[in-house]
């Protein structure tokens, strides 16, 4: 399975149109090579250089297998966003106090849906994957202030 985004490249700057000095929309992704029997897909998109510890921009889950790509600013069609750590639901950018950040968006195909709903965080999220992960995958980008 593979993740990546028109965007920008593993390892490369993410555009600041995807983070809090832009329009702070999600960036676009492409997603590939759903293993056979996945039921449903699950992202996370997370900073583990926050001052404070790992912070999180993004958690979706119950994303169709069959669906190759996120669009930028776009929530897939019965896809359900968790809350992140800006306190609510739904995509924050990359905005870091000072210095260069990593982002990884990480993928994870599951063989089964979840019944979360939207006031979950990423604790529960992760508790609710485990046992059911098949694979996954990731892209990492960086973005600097």
């Amino acid at each position: 399975m593979q993740i990546t985004s028109t965007a920008f490249e593993a390892g490369q700057t993410i555009p600041s149109k995807y983070t809090c000095d832009g329009d702070n929309v999600n960036p676009p992704l492409t997603i590939l090579d759903v293993p056979e029997g996945t039921k449903s897909l699950a992202l996370i998109c997370d900073d583990p250089d926050a001052p404070a510890g790992t912070w999180v921009h993004w958690l979706v889950w119950n994303i169709s297998p069959e669906t190759g790509i996120i669009a930028e600013n776009s929530v897939p069609q019965g896809a359900t966003f968790g809350t992140t750590n800006f306190g609510k639901p739904g995509y924050g950018g990359p905005c870091p106090p000072s210095g260069e950040h990593r982002y990884f968006f990480k993928l994870y195909a599951l063989d089964t849906t979840l019944d979360l709903d939207i006031n979950s965080d990423v604790s529960a999220l992760e508790n609710a994957m485990q046992r059911h992960i098949l694979e996954t995958a990731e892209i990492m980008g960086v973005y600097s202030r």
